[in-house]
């Protein structure tokens, strides 16, 4: 799971990307991203993730993407230097996805 400081709650912040942000997006996911100004300490990447009901009805289906989602943001952390605010949205046809597959669609969208 994420820590805290690398979560994205807030509905103003969320707006925020959506309306400013630059996005990527692949076959099952946009990646929607705005970078932050450095302030000394440094903040951390914050991220939030979007999982709709046209995904599946089902919150067991919704949940368990959301957490191999953020399983793969863990692995990602180390690869930004900036600070970012990074929305994930997910497209259908991910729940069929395994974990491998949404990890490496993530960071190759991290990368861009």
């Amino acid at each position: 799971m994420l820590s805290k400081i690398h979560r994205l709650t807030k509905e103003k912040d969320f707006d925020s990307v959506f309306k400013k942000g630059k996005s990527v997006k692949t076959d099952f996911l946009i990646v929607k991203a705005l970078a932050r100004e450095q302030k000394n300490p440094p903040i951390p990447t914050r991220f939030g993730f979007v999982i709709s009901k046209k995904i599946s009805p089902k919150a067991t289906v919704r949940n368990k993407v959301k957490r191999q989602l953020r399983e793969a943001t863990k692995h990602n952390l180390k690869n930004f230097q900036k600070s970012y605010d990074v929305v994930v949205v997910t497209l259908s046809g991910i729940e069929k996805q395994e974990f491998l597959t949404l990890q490496e669609a993530l960071s190759a969208s991290f990368k861009k």
